[in-house]
């Protein structure tokens, strides 16, 4: 099994924030952090869920001890310890615990993505997962009083989903993949 290096799987996270996330602008949130260095991607090496879950505490804490104005939120990136996407699924639930554990309830939220996210009652491949579909399995750390500032520009959240699906739906696959994210290379096509 040939393993990305560490630069290479930053290198492809950015290149999926810049192309789909800002690009397509399906995160209308995403631009003003990251074009002020104030996303950190941080990859972990870890060999067992454990150590996933170590990486993710120490990721928390820096996020919740260090002001807004220097790092606004984290993208937790592991290569290759969820390449099912139903194991990544299912560990979401201990990823939410462990932001209680860390007293950080209602000041961060834990948002998926994967390269096979699939929303319930979708077929695999509707295009519609896409607005989740990362290079790498990442959890996305972000700060709530973030989330709160774009909603005021944003009152109804669900205006950006549909017009996230409705741009997919128009983009189709073809579109999509026009687009030259690099892909996990465990990740295998649909």
């Amino acid at each position: 099994m040939n393993i990305p290096d560490i630069p290479t799987v930053i290198d492809h996270t950015k290149q999926w924030l810049e192309k789909a996330v800002i690009g397509l602008n399906l995160c209308p949130f995403a631009k003003a952090p990251y074009v002020k260095d104030r996303v950190r991607i941080v990859v972990s090496e870890a060999k067992h869920l454990d150590g996933f879950l170590e990486d993710l505490d120490r990721e928390l804490q820096l996020l919740g001890e260090t002001p807004a104005d220097e790092l606004e939120t984290t993208l937790l990136v592991h290569p290759t310890l969820f390449g099912d996407f139903l194991v990544f699924n299912d560990m979401l639930d201990i990823a939410d615990a462990a932001v209680a554990e860390n007293r950080l309830e209602g000041v961060v939220q834990i948002a998926p993505f994967h390269p096979d996210f699939r929303f319930a009652d979708t077929e695999a491949d509707d295009i519609g997962n896409y607005t989740n579909r990362s290079p790498y399995p990442t959890l996305h750390l972000i700060r709530e009083d973030s989330i709160a500032k774009a909603a005021e520009a944003f009152p109804d959240a669900s205006v950006i989903f549909e017009r996230n699906i409705a741009l997919l739906e128009d983009m189709g696959h073809e579109g999509w993949n026009r687009l030259d994210i690099p892909r996990c290379p465990f990740h295998k096509p649909e």
